[in-house]
């Protein structure tokens, strides 16, 4: 992206589109009607370059990573979401995994001694792991490593936990965060509208009681993500809905961390028939959210699931976190055909990635404070393995 800002909005004809364009270069906040009018007639240079400019007006080059793994502790689950290819029913949970907390503890273990930040722990949703069970694994990971950040349980997870534990969403939230619960992620929000909501995953908890959980998180102090679930069945209108609910909630509790948008993956699951979004539309999606979503500091790429050349591609975008190193530790969007099979990347592969493409990788921890910079860094493989271990 090569082009100035000014030099856009001199070549755009379309009065609405440069109107949008001089909001952008002045920091002013664009309507409903002009995040519409993006994705049904921003071209991507056009929609690329806004975003590129907010990207570093508010980053530079710094693009952000995190050493990270996650621990699934089961993808047996009561709900049936149609666009899901990793959760087995509970009434077939022998095609599934289970894990008891001593296997978690023993997930948790083999990162002693090495600078993992952050423990990202989702899942299905199995009848027998309440909270009673959660509260005691966080009790147990927090008594073995009490600096490591715990990020866990999207709010569909914690709706289940709740109804079934009899409290409400601030009792619940409460006694999670007291026995270790830092975060939130973002998992869970799928499209907003109801009317598509009801035809992908009909029996879980809506939009408002996702937003609830997560302004209720908001005002205990904990941060949390938000996500979104594009490219299936859902119109331009129903993700302009998604993002302007998720930016009203930020401008009332400033709470959430990142945006991430979540590419519908479509193997494996019981709406194969839906083709996929191309990467031309899912580099729009990126930037016009970046352009939409105004109090969002950070703009996520999870790399796993685009694939590394599309999370290079991406920091053109708007886009400044590709997440983590992950670890070969999630199977969510490999079982749905993402383009990362196994899912792990040591800390210098994502910084030969972040570098590649001429942008400045730090590594962060949940909450975007720096834990490393390692822009000036560029040691010979075995030398830089022995400084990170």
């Amino acid at each position: 992206m090569n082009i100035s800002i000014d030099t856009l909005i001199d070549n755009t004809s379309d009065l609405a589109l440069k109107n949008i364009a001089q909001k952008v270069k002045l920091q002013q906040r664009i309507t409903d009607e002009e995040g519409l009018l993006l994705f049904e007639k921003g071209s991507l240079p056009f929609v690329g370059t806004l975003a590129n400019f907010i990207r570093e007006r508010l980053h530079g080059d710094t693009t952000y990573f995190n050493r990270n793994f996650h621990i699934e502790p089961t993808n047996v689950c009561v709900f049936s979401c149609k666009f899901c290819s990793y959760s087995r029913l509970y009434a077939k949970k022998d095609e599934g995994w289970e894990l008891s907390i001593d296997q978690m503890l023993d997930i948790v273990k083999k990162y002693d001694g090495k600078p993992i930040t952050e423990v990202h722990i989702v899942g299905g949703v199995h009848p027998k792991m309440n909270m009673a069970y959660f509260i005691e694994l966080m009790q147990k990971i927090k008594a073995h490593r009490p600096d490591l950040h715990v990020k866990a349980f999207t709010a569909v997870e914690l709706d289940y936990m709740f109804r079934k534990a009899k409290l409400t969403v601030e009792e619940g939230m409460k006694q999670l965060h007291d026995a270790g619960l830092d975060s939130l992620p973002g998992g869970g929000a799928e499209i907003f509208a109801p009317e598509i909501r009801l035809q992908i995953a009909a029996d879980k908890i809506d939009g408002d009681g996702w937003l609830h959980i997560h302004e209720v998180a908001h005002n205990l102090g904990m941060h949390t993500n938000a996500t979104m679930l594009y490219g299936h069945i859902e119109k331009y209108e129903h993700r302009i809905d998604h993002m302007r609910r998720l930016r009203e909630l930020q401008d009332k509790t400033g709470g959430f961390n990142t945006f991430i948008p979540l590419k519908f993956r479509n193997e494996n699951n019981d709406m194969s028939y839906v083709p996929e979004s191309t990467i031309t539309e899912d580099m729009r999606l990126y930037a016009i959210a970046r352009i939409y979503l105004d109090n969002f500091a950070h703009l996520k790429a999870y790399w796993p699931m685009l694939g590394r050349e599309n999370a290079q591609l991406s920091l053109s975008f708007g886009v400044n976190d590709i997440d983590g190193t992950i670890d070969d530790s999630t199977k969510i969007y490999s079982m749905a055909g993402s383009e990362e099979q196994t899912p792990a990347m040591s800390t210098q592969q994502l910084v030969t990635l972040i570098k590649q493409v001429k942008r400045k990788p730090v590594e962060r921890d949940t909450l975007y404070n720096v834990v490393k910079d390692y822009t000036n860094i560029n040691f010979e493989e075995a030398l830089f393995d022995a400084q990170l271990n």
